[in-house]
């Protein structure tokens, strides 16, 4: 899911510092975020049916931000995409397989539980999967976002601009060009500044009262407000809104998406904690949590008179941070290992071995040029350095 890319940067971004190195913070956040995630699926049926406003306000809050968090963490673990051989490679086993694999998978298992036949559609994500297209569109144009001289203005104004364009849920096109910009600012934002966020003592200070104001918000949005503002696979049309409205409300989203975002990171723990480490293995707690919410909502256990109410929607949302805990484990990770990054050897070409670099010449100090044969060990001609 949010794979890795480490390899050398290309040359342009390297005055930006060096590589991104694997950081637990970051991976602390991921397993956070991979949390919100899978408390927003199971409280969502509950949230759309009548008499739960408090617990739909906390489903728009959590989607005003977990997601947006999502994708710029992913832009963040793709810094170092250049497209060389062996990130393809690792592109196509990690992230594209897996969608060919998960999207058959989750289609076949929603039609067996609805017993409905089921028609295998590839160019359709089924429920989580579109994520996995997603990222790997983002990941292939990560390149280009880094020759562009305002890659994050840019990526707004195609976002914002999506929403003129009659998006359908084919090949995720509709949220891989809405969630664009907070891939890009993971991207290509000073690393420096995104390493300040974590545990930034004003805005640490600040994140409560800005997410308390977040809630409230959202409790006065529940009745007026489609939750699918929140879901960026839509654009004007799509959600019945004229195209100025649409700009207006989707700037508005994307800020919130920012600042909540930029909230939540800064209160992501930065010393070591016990749960350190599962975050680089949420995959597959990612892909597998929708099989049992699926497996609930066919079993009737959201029409229980327990789930309705506020100590059956605590117990429900303390179980699915212990499915997403559990699901993040290294075992669950090695058991599905097949399906999660399959080798793809037999589909792709064997890398030949890159050749040694030529060693770089003596070097002047004085003038950055190598020694000519009408040097006699001055430094002559026009310097240019130092």
């Amino acid at each position: 899911m949010l794979t890795d890319s480490r390899a050398a940067r290309p040359a342009p971004a390297a005055a930006a510092g060096p590589a991104t190195a694997r950081d637990p913070f970051f991976d602390r956040a991921r397993l956070l975020a991979t949390v919100l995630v899978v408390c927003g699926h199971f409280w969502e049926p509950l949230a759309r049916m009548p008499g739960h406003r408090m617990l739909h306000a906390a489903y728009l809050l959590v989607y005003a931000f977990h997601m947006p968090v999502f994708v710029f963490l992913s832009g963040w673990f793709s810094r170092s995409f250049a497209a060389r051989p062996e990130q393809l490679d690792r592109l196509l086993g990690g992230v594209l397989a897996p969608y060919l694999l998960w999207t058959t998978l989750l289609g076949w298992y929603s039609a067996r539980l609805a017993g409905a036949p089921f028609a295998p559609d590839l160019i359709t994500p089924v429920w989580v999967t579109w994520f996995l297209l997603s990222l790997f569109l983002w990941r292939l144009s990560a390149p280009l976002w880094h020759r562009l001289r305002a890659p994050l203005a840019t990526a707004v104004a195609v976002s914002l601009l999506a929403g003129a364009l009659p998006l359908t849920p084919q090949l995720s096109i509709g949220r891989t060009l809405q969630l664009l910009p907070f891939f890009v600012a993971g991207l290509v934002l000073d690393r420096r500044r995104v390493l300040a966020l974590r545990g930034h003592r004003w805005l640490r200070a600040a994140a409560a009262p800005v997410f308390g104001a977040a809630a409230l918000l959202a409790y006065w949005l529940v009745p007026r407000l489609d939750a699918a503002w929140f879901y960026r696979s839509a654009g004007a049309a799509g959600l019945h809104a004229g195209l100025p409205r649409w700009l207006v409300l989707s700037a508005a989203v994307n800020l919130a998406g920012a600042v909540l975002g930029a909230c939540f990171l800064a209160l992501v723990p930065v010393r070591a904690r016990w749960y350190d480490g599962l975050g680089a293995t949420g995959t597959a707690a990612f892909l597998l949590h929708p099989f049992a919410q699926l497996a609930l909502v066919r079993a009737g256990g959201y029409r229980t008179a327990f789930l309705g109410s506020a100590a059956g929607q605590a117990v429900l949302t303390a179980a699915a941070c212990a499915l997403a805990l559990l699901l993040s484990t290294r075992p669950v990770a090695r058991l599905l290992r097949p399906l999660l990054a399959p080798r793809l050897r037999l589909l792709l070409r064997a890398r030949q071995p890159s050749p040694a670099p030529a060693p770089a010449p003596t070097m002047i100090p004085g003038n950055c040029r190598p020694p000519g044969p009408d040097d006699d060990g001055r430094s002559g001609g026009r310097n240019t350095g130092g």
